[in-house]
């Protein structure tokens, strides 16, 4: 079950990634980003401008991280003053972007609901243009 969220996981960063490739950013995808809270998914630069993701493929009607990860990113935020989402890829309808800002904090994590995501309606196109 593991290696199956984290090889689902690791296909839908690359895909994100070759996304953002071919829109002219320049990307990393952080080495082990899924097994430590240090560092996010996905850096990419284009024209001094940064974001920053943390990317998460699932089918359920949340997404939620742990609140060590959640302060880690928002650190990265603040110290590399880069806009940072959390990329959540939802089965049949892509990626949506959520602000750290916009997750709610509960007694375990931060979530967010795919409802409030799909309110939201923040897709790529509206945070990494095509250059």
């Amino acid at each position: 079950m593991a290696i199956q969220r984290y090889s689902k996981g690791a296909r839908g960063e690359r895909e994100l990634l070759n996304e953002l490739y071919g829109r002219g950013y320049s990307v990393a995808r952080a080495a082990g980003s899924g097994v430590n809270a240090i560092s996010p998914d996905i850096i990419a630069v284009r024209g001094g401008k940064g974001i920053v993701f943390e990317c998460k493929a699932w089918d359920r009607g949340s997404l939620s991280i742990d609140h060590e990860k959640f302060e880690s990113l928002r650190l990265w935020r603040d110290n590399a003053l880069m806009d940072t989402y959390m990329a959540w890829r939802m089965s049949g309808e892509g990626w949506y972007f959520i602000k750290l800002d916009e997750m709610t904090k509960n007694e375990r994590s931060y979530t967010v609901t795919k409802k409030t995501a799909q309110a939201i309606g923040r897709k790529l196109e509206h945070i990494a243009p095509i250059a």
